[in-house]
């Protein structure tokens, strides 16, 4: 696992012929942008070896913090450390707590949308019924009768759009999130009763169920790892995350909008930079961030399961995510 302090950009041009070739990489260090930039100016020199050699190399690297990262180091703030794992600011602006070795994974049920998916077409046919409604009524001029009409459709529009997520929806929904709970829940305590030398602590999360394995520490690129993904259902994205990243990751501050709060923009996020930490607009969405997430937590403690101990490494790693994400306090989820 690897997150550096300070990120750098070197581009090297060869020309032969007609033929030209433009290559971008990014250098990494956790000492100096200078640093940083050497190590940039390596990279693109070693690329550009292997390109003229004969290799097809990718021109330049995504610009991204973490998903989607194929095997960059993590590209985010680094906002505190604890030992080997290591705490950072994710792109729209939650924490994370990254560690190389004690295995976390999150099972997610999703969101629900309850919007009702007709509006448009509501609006469309409401529109068409009114306005020849109000024509047949004597207005004379077609453009104000649709003007009004149209007004008319989306008061209704929106109203059965209330109607339906309140009284169909939402209980739907509940009732689906329920049967997926015992259902994850079930899968789970099977998982680890098959594996008597295992423990997991279960969590609720908004979205569904976090897991920690407390019995031992793992490599991420371990194949029980993947086999415990596959048969619990992780999202695989995530799964392949931590085999690129060679490290484990779980969200442990809210997400934003969850708070009604606006996420982290751009330039203050996604592709980090050490001197961003001083911009006075990321500083105070941070310091309005962090008064919402106070009356939030990010996931709440259900259980433990097994028999397999504890080992010293997952203890300190559950006493830092418990408390960052205040598992048993009994707040709202975000």
């Amino acid at each position: 696992m690897i997150i550096p302090k300070y990120w750098a950009e070197a581009r090297l041009q060869h020309r032969e012929g007609r033929r030209q070739v433009t290559l971008r990489r990014f250098g990494w260090s956790d000492e100096s942008d200078a640093a940083a930039q050497a190590h940039a100016d390596l990279r693109v020199r070693e690329a550009m070896d292997w390109v003229l050699a004969g290799e097809d190399l990718p021109r330049r690297e995504r610009r991204v913090a973490y998903n989607g990262a194929e095997g960059v180091p993590i590209r985010e703030e680094i906002v505190d450390r604890h030992g080997e794992n290591v705490i950072t600011r994710n792109g729209y602006g939650a924490l994370c707590l990254n560690t190389p070795d004690v295995l976390f994974a999150d099972i997610d049920a999703g969101e629900q949308d309850l919007s009702f998916r007709h509006g448009c077409m509501l609006i469309i046919v409401a529109t068409i019924v009114l306005a020849a409604a109000l024509k047949l009524a004597g207005m004379e001029r077609l453009a104000p009768a649709i003007g009004i009409a149209f007004v008319f459709a989306l008061v209704l529009s929106r109203l059965v759009d209330w109607l339906h997520a309140r009284f169909v929806a939402r209980p739907r929904a509940r009732d689906a999130r329920e049967r997926w709970d015992a259902e994850a829940l079930a899968r789970i305590r099977a998982f680890v009763d098959a594996r008597r030398d295992w423990t997991l602590r279960v969590y609720r999360t908004p979205a569904g169920f976090r897991l920690l394995a407390m019995h031992r520490t793992f490599d991420p690129r371990d194949p029980e790892v993947a086999e415990m993904f596959d048969a619990l259902g992780v999202d695989p994205t995530y799964a392949r995350m931590c085999f690129n990243q060679h490290c484990f990751r779980a969200r442990i501050s809210p997400k934003p909008w969850r708070m009604g709060l606006e996420r982290l923009h751009a330039p203050y996020a996604a592709v980090w930079r050490a001197e961003h930490a001083d911009l006075r607009e990321r500083r105070e969405w941070i310091r309005r961030y962090d008064a919402a997430a106070s009356r939030y937590a990010s996931c709440r403690f259900v259980e433990a399961l097994g028999q397999g101990g504890e080992a010293p490494e997952a203890i300190a790693v559950r006493e830092v995510h418990d408390l960052f994400c205040r598992a048993d306090q009994s707040l709202p989820l975000a």
